[in-house]
């Protein structure tokens, strides 16, 4: 945050003095991956709030980075076999994780089959 803030004040008094600006994108500047002006104009047009700081996206495409990192990280493992990750490996990863699994307890992901064996249910009936 602090390099951010002293490359925008650099920036600003470059401006002042007669010096190009340098085109760096907000995203390269806060070393993210997500596009930080995307989030930013997706913010500005849905109806979230009137007034979105500048800070807001950068912090949103940080965390959506995390948890995106953090999903393939743990589908990755779960697909080290089969040397790919398919759908059914990011189900299988959030699944076996319990905090991912509660903060996407209400999605679903659309072709993929959660795949219970009727086995069991068949015994849980007969008692």
């Amino acid at each position: 945050l602090d390099s951010l803030l002293q490359e925008i004040k650099l920036s600003t008094m470059s401006l002042r003095l007669g010096y190009k600006k340098s085109s760096r994108s907000r995203s390269k500047r806060a070393g993210l991956h997500f596009p930080v002006g995307r989030i930013h104009r997706l913010l500005r047009k849905g109806p979230y709030a009137s007034r979105i700081g500048s800070f807001a996206p950068v912090y949103l495409a940080a965390v959506m980075e995390y948890l995106t990192a953090e999903i393939l990280e743990l589908a990755g493992s779960m697909a080290r076999d089969y040397g790919k990750i398919l759908p059914r490996h990011v189900l299988l990863a959030v699944k076996n994780d319990t905090e991912v699994d509660r903060l996407l307890e209400g999605v679903t992901m659309e072709g993929v089959l959660p795949n219970i064996n009727p086995a069991p249910l068949i015994l849980n009936d007969a008692e």
